[in-house]
């Protein structure tokens, strides 16, 4: 099947964030802020409801004492 340019472009473009000097998000398009640092992607990881390495990710956790219910409730 052919695409148009515009759905090829469309598939290139993935929104990126860099920090500014207030640690506040920007967004762009770019893969490098204006002082060519790469930018980071904006987009959360893929989730598959079959994790092969749940278990171990976990037991790690465990381990060193990460998992959420493990600490404290944060004070509001």
């Amino acid at each position: 099947s052919t695409q148009s340019t515009w759905e090829l472009l469309i598939e290139q473009m993935y929104l990126r964030y860099f920090l500014d000097e207030n640690n506040k998000r920007v967004y762009t398009f770019k893969f490098h802020d204006p002082e060519t640092n790469p930018t980071k992607s904006a987009h959360p990881a893929r989730f598959s409801p079959d994790d092969p390495y749940q278990k171990e990710r976990i037991a790690c956790k465990k381990r060193f004492k990460l998992l959420l219910t493990m600490s404290e409730a944060p004070q509001l």
